[in-house]
């Protein structure tokens, strides 16, 4: 009770006493014509306005285009001002609004809706429950998962399999994976994606040996079961086991992706073994693939760790496109192979490409300044970190830091005090 009433301070509860003025020649049709035309917010907002005055904004179908276009530009409390000048807000709308704040990393908002729904006794139906499902494994809320899903039950939604896996999902994800087993046992029909999704999960928890018999039994198998399985091992005090799954893999006709490759990449770091990490890149040219974002980041991480540097290097360069993690990847190599100055010099590269570093970079980059002895312009960019950037301090920063004070007190033949000094 406390939870719906709350909500009132999210504005979105339906406004009774807006008044709007004299209906236009604006069809609803044209008013969905502009809206798919819709180029950005601010047109988006223009639209609206004439959508208002021509008394189309309770058109059931106009406002969920609205919502889903906020959703799409991320005005979440835009979206809620639409919601509140219908005054009869249908499921499939009320459905609507829970999935923007759900997708928008909004999940709190998107329970505090759902609880209004049902105080308010709007009719719930089969959509309605999995996206509120997914806002309490963002805040890893079991209890209200099961609240979420008993009601589901009592409603006769009993055996629908997209509520039951995503149901497992949150399971696996929040660490009871014995509660998400319960759940599998008891579901009538198991698509291949519930399979998929109790292996990807008992793979999460470490459960390898309960991964393998489930696997073992699943009727049908895909490149994604497969490759959750690959990536288990990879990451497994077994990463051999990862290219005995694949050959097996092969045998099955089943043509590996992108994420198969990466965990393959990932099982040749942990073995450190350069020729089947060469293997692996050699296939992915032959047959096609692009060496994209994951499976670049992967290979200069795989020729890093098996001795390399060189050929991440050349890997690094040929990309076309690097996410912050690639850029991570190769500060981080450089730094671990003594190549501390190239390693500042890459990071200062990243910046000049606008791409933003977060808290890993900087672990990356000071580690770099240590290694070269570099004390105060370690000390300059763990200020910069924080005051230009806004990245809070980790324990790996503070041990970089510490570590530089160490050093600098015994070249000065004095005790570290045990504190960065400012």
């Amino acid at each position: 009770m406390i939870a719906c009433n709350s909500l009132s301070t999210l504005d979105v509860l339906p406004a009774r006493n807006f008044q709007p003025t004299a209906r236009s020649s604006f069809t609803p049709q044209e008013a969905l014509v502009f809206l798919q035309r819709c180029a950005n917010f601010k047109q988006m907002k223009q639209i609206h306005a004439k959508i208002i005055r021509s008394s189309l904004h309770h058109h059931q179908v106009i406002v969920a285009r609205l919502i889903r276009l906020c959703s799409s530009y991320r005005e979440l409390d835009y979206a809620s001002l639409v919601f509140q000048h219908v005054e009869n807000p249908s499921t499939f709308v009320w459905n609507l609004l829970i999935r923007t704040y759900a997708v928008n990393d909004s999940p709190r908002r998107a329970i505090l809706l759902y609880n209004l729904m049902i105080f308010r006794g709007v009719s719930v139906d089969k959509f309605t429950f999995p996206f509120v499902m997914k806002a309490c494994l963002a805040i890893s809320c079991v209890e209200k998962a099961n609240e979420v899903y008993g009601l589901a039950v009592k409603t006769g939604f009993r055996g629908d399999v997209y509520l039951d896996n995503v149901l497992i999902d949150l399971y696996m994800k929040c660490g009871v994976f014995v509660d998400a087993l319960k759940v599998f046992d008891k579901m009538r029909y198991r698509s291949v994606v519930s399979w998929t999704t109790v292996i990807a999960g008992l793979v999460f928890n470490g459960r390898m040996d309960i991964a393998q018999k489930v696997f073992d039994k699943m009727p049908k198998r895909n490149v994604v079961s497969w490759t959750a399985m690959i990536n288990g091992y990879a990451k497994s005090k077994k990463p051999e086991m990862a290219f005995e799954l694949y050959t097996e893999m092969q045998r099955h006709n089943v043509k590996p992706n992108e994420y198969t490759l990466v965990a393959l990449l990932i099982a040749s770091a942990e073995l450190e073994s350069l020729e089947l990490g060469c293997w692996v890149h050699d296939y992915a040219i032959k047959n096609g693939f692009e060496i994209g974002v994951f499976v670049g980041t992967s290979l200069i991480d795989m020729y890093s760790k098996c001795g390399s540097l060189e050929s991440a290097k050349r890997v690094f360069e040929k990309m076309e496109n690097k996410s912050v993690a690639t850029w991570n990847t190769m500060i981080t190599s450089l730094g671990v192979h003594g190549q501390g100055e190239e390693a500042i010099a890459v990071f200062e590269e990243m910046e000049k490409m606008n791409t933003k570093p977060d808290a890993i970079t900087f672990v990356g980059v000071l580690n770099a300044c240590l290694q070269t002895g570099n004390i105060e312009k370690g000390r300059r960019y763990f200020y910069y970190m924080v005051e230009h950037h806004g990245i809070k301090p980790i324990d790996e920063h503070y041990v970089c830091l510490f570590e530089m004070h160490s050093r600098l007190a015994k070249l000065l033949d004095l005790e570290p005090s045990g504190r960065p000094t400012s």
